[in-house]
């Protein structure tokens, strides 16, 4: 045999074995490729103003006068993550979870020494925050949000 004819025999049994069955014929999708590799890793949440139940973090208050100078029941509620506490009363974000408006969320309150669970809606549009407190049949409240305390000036 000359060496012309063996080249192409070699490339030839070299693609056969290659082939092994593995390859699926131009008309039918391939099978999916799986393993650790591929596998997506979890997002942390969304922190960012405005994604999220972040939207209804902040400071709230029924006049703009209260959250310079809040004074006794004259007093923004102060909404976090994880907690919403107003006058005299204090309460961890038991759960919360998106609805068709706003964020459904049962809260879990200590007020006066008295311990209860209470649900509630909040919805965000623009700057103001309505509250309706399912619970008490539906009563709602509209709060502004406080503007971000200005820091002091550096010397």
């Amino acid at each position: 045999m000359t060496p012309r004819l063996i080249l192409p025999l070699i490339l030839c049994g070299m693609v056969a074995a290659c082939d092994a069955g593995g390859v699926n014929p131009p008309t039918e999708p391939a099978d999916p490729v799986t393993g650790p590799e591929t596998q997506v890793p979890p997002t942390a949440p969304d922190r960012r103003p405005g994604a999220g139940p972040v939207r209804f973090v902040g400071l709230w208050a029924a006049q703009p006068a209260w959250c310079a100078a809040p004074q006794g029941d004259r007093r923004p509620i102060n909404i976090t993550p994880t907690r919403f506490e107003g006058y005299e009363n204090s309460c961890a974000i038991a759960s919360v979870r998106e609805a068709v408006a706003g964020w459904d969320a049962v809260l879990a309150c200590e007020s006066e020494g008295q311990a209860r669970r209470e649900r509630v809606n909040m919805t965000v549009a623009a700057d103001i925050l309505t509250l309706t407190y399912v619970d008490r049949d539906g009563v709602s409240v509209k709060l502004g949000r406080c503007p971000a305390p200005t820091p002091p000036p550096t010397p």
